[in-house]
């Protein structure tokens, strides 16, 4: 089994991670979804992103892609939410 030629562009992670933290917050706060839903729906945006868009005629490489895009932008959230809040909490000290 030979594997497959993945071929992305910097600029569909560059685009697609903060695409989909967007819309996962935009989805949060209008839906009122459970805390613990909210990484399941960044997943599911960064395969849509990635088999629809980023690699339309390659199937196995949209869905390999879309699992990194996906857990990127729930890993850049978690981040910027933890420094956010250490930053604050260091500012009341």
């Amino acid at each position: 089994m030979d594997f497959p030629a993945i071929q992305t562009n910097f600029w569909d992670a560059v685009f697609a991670i903060p695409i989909i933290i967007v819309l996962t917050q935009l989805i949060k706060v209008y839906f009122k979804l459970p805390k613990w839903f909210v990484p399941t729906i960044a997943l599911l945006f960064g395969l849509g992103i990635s088999i629809f868009i980023s690699h339309k005629h390659n199937t196995l490489g949209g869905i390999f892609m879309g699992w990194f895009y996906g857990y990127a932008a729930i890993g850049t959230y978690a981040s910027l939410k933890t420094n956010i809040i250490s930053f604050r909490n260091k500012q009341k000290k």
